[in-house]
């Protein structure tokens, strides 16, 4: 049986956007998608989405910046990046003859920075939509407290709508403990999408130095370990917004994938674990179309939210 893993993102909002298949790699760890040519192949994902992007190039915190953790991994880049005005002269042409689709992750420290950002990026081909990023827990200013309250959730949403037509997923944090309020307040703020979830907060101690093994003292969890939070997260938001959710949080095998669209997402992200195997988006795609065959289902968008279901 032939089936269909094309999906589309965004029609709620008037953007309506085509992806061949609902497996995108995440921020922070597909680089500028440039650097994987040589090691997998770029026309199998769905998209990308690019590492986090400020107003101004960023050095990032200061080493040892990736730990490793059981069933995870911990990391501290810091936003190091290039800033807006190298990626739009630079990164986003390549894209465009590359003919792949890629979302620009933004990060700063005020709304001003965000939506200056975001207007840098308004009509540059390369660039499928933006990614907001208030979710990030290994810088110490903004990024992540815009999104531990809905109201500045809200408005820092509202202001980047407002700086760009590009469709805009909001990236949330798992750590709020507010996390459908504040995808309703996105929402409602003029979001196409919202990405759950980020990493959480966490560290790791280097016994024989007798110091924090990263060198920021804490960093992003991420990895397997995440998967059963996100999943519950993905579970709940799907059930109160009507713009798509985008899954993302240890999803490293179709199983895993599966289990998220079932419980509502639309797409999904990749991230850990494509650092471990270049080649799971090949892996995870064709087990997941072998899937919907054994079962008799053409369409992927027919398993979405069916967890939900009776």
């Amino acid at each position: 049986m032939n089936t269909n893993l094309e999906i589309e993102l965004f029609t709620q909002t008037g953007k309506p956007l085509k992806l061949k298949n609902p497996l995108l790699l995440a921020s922070g760890t597909c680089g500028y998608v440039c650097e994987l040519e040589s090691f997998t192949d770029l026309s199998i994902p769905g998209g990308f989405i690019a590492k986090g992007t400020t107003l101004h190039p960023r050095e990032g915190n200061p080493q040892p910046r990736i730990a490793e953790t059981e069933n995870g991994m911990l990391n501290a880049i810091g936003l190091e990046n290039i800033g807006v005005e190298a990626l739009v002269k630079e990164k986003a042409p390549v894209w465009e003859n590359l003919g792949i689709t890629v979302f620009a992750n933004i990060a700063g420290s005020t709304i001003d920075e965000y939506s200056a950002v975001a207007e840098s990026l308004e009509g540059v081909k390369g660039i499928a939509g933006v990614e907001l990023n208030i979710s990030c827990p290994n810088v110490k200013a903004g990024g992540v407290e815009f999104g531990l309250n809905p109201k500045m959730a809200a408005e820092i949403t509202a202001a980047v709508r407002k700086a760009t037509t590009l469709p805009l997923i909001v990236k949330l944090s798992p750590g709020s403990g507010r996390t459908t309020e504040i995808a309703q307040a996105v929402a409602s703020a003029g979001a196409d999408a919202i990405t759950l979830i980020n990493t959480f907060r966490g560290m790791a101690i280097d016994t024989s130095r007798r110091k924090p093994l990263l060198g920021n003292v804490t960093g992003g969890l991420s990895g397997p370990v995440l998967k059963p939070v996100a999943l519950a997260m993905v579970y709940e938001a799907a059930g109160i917004v009507d713009i798509p959710v985008i899954a993302c949080g240890g999803i490293s095998s179709a199983e895993d994938a599966i289990e998220f669209i079932m419980a509502g997402a639309s797409a999904f992200q990749v991230g850990t674990a494509f650092m471990v195997d270049p080649g799971l988006p090949s892996k995870i795609l064709s087990s997941l179309e072998k899937f919907l065959s054994e079962q008799g289902i053409k369409d992927v968008a027919e398993i979405k939210g069916c967890a939900r279901n009776g």
